[in-house]
């Protein structure tokens, strides 16, 4: 129980652009533990999106290994990457990606409908995912009845229909005003709160001091690991 969820041992991603050779990642050595909540930030360029693609298992590493809740992902097919984001990974996305004639309850049933479970099955977990994000009583809406704030839970309860091991949110209030981003950045907390692991990826200095934890990429490495303000005030306190 005790072993991170994530590990990365020496992860570098390179890519060939135009005949040059790109180094999104140079190297990244980390560990993340069960019910961590990790803010990841960095300039353009610094390698935070290559790293949410490969933490979501969307991209692989040219070298290195990474280790999701002690499987070697690192080294799967297609295939098998495929069935780790379906269980294991959560995407919360900045523009919602509903399906616009579907309602909250069916966009949130999605996964489960891709996973084979029955109708019965299906409807019990989306119901119960959309009552952790205060959306019990909007369950029929469609995306056009429903706030953007509203949009963004409904894309968190699908996110978290299938139980993963890991939430990735990339950045999950960009099209959001401030109140609102306040609003979701809550419903994070109490998921945190009650045990989910949750990695954040944000531009937003105070977006990311919600977080337990605040990594900070630059030119394909980490260049500062720190807990954030919140915690260390509570710490003093």
């Amino acid at each position: 129980m005790n072993d991170p969820v994530i590990r990365l041992r020496g992860i570098t991603r390179e890519y060939l652009m135009g005949g040059e050779r790109i180094r999104a990642l140079a190297g990244v050595d980390l560990d993340i533990a069960r019910n961590a909540y990790v803010a990841i930030m960095g300039p353009s360029g610094s390698g935070k999106s290559t790293m949410m693609n490969v933490l979501g298992c969307l991209d692989t590493p040219t070298a290195g290994d990474y280790w999701l809740s002690g499987h070697l992902v690192s080294q799967m097919g297609d295939d098998d990457l495929a069935r780790v984001r379906n269980r294991e990974i959560g995407f919360v996305f900045q523009t919602f990606n509903l399906l616009p004639r579907a309602t909250a309850l069916a966009n949130v049933e999605l996964p489960l409908v891709y996973a084979g479970l029955s109708n019965k099955v299906r409807r019990q977990r989306a119901e119960r995912a959309l009552e952790k994000v205060g959306l019990a009583d909007r369950m029929d809406h469609k995306p056009n009845e429903l706030s953007g704030g509203q949009r963004q839970r409904v894309a968190i309860a699908r996110a978290l229909v299938n139980e993963p091991a890991i939430l990735l949110a990339d950045e999950p209030t960009g099209n959001l005003d401030s109140s609102t981003s306040e609003d979701i950045m809550r419903v994070f907390g109490q998921l945190h709160a009650q045990g989910q692991t949750i990695l954040l990826v944000t531009h937003e200095p105070d977006i990311a001091e919600h977080a337990n934890r605040a990594i900070v990429l630059r030119d394909g490495l980490i260049d500062t690991d720190r807990v954030t303000e919140r915690v260390a005030m509570a710490g003093a306190a």
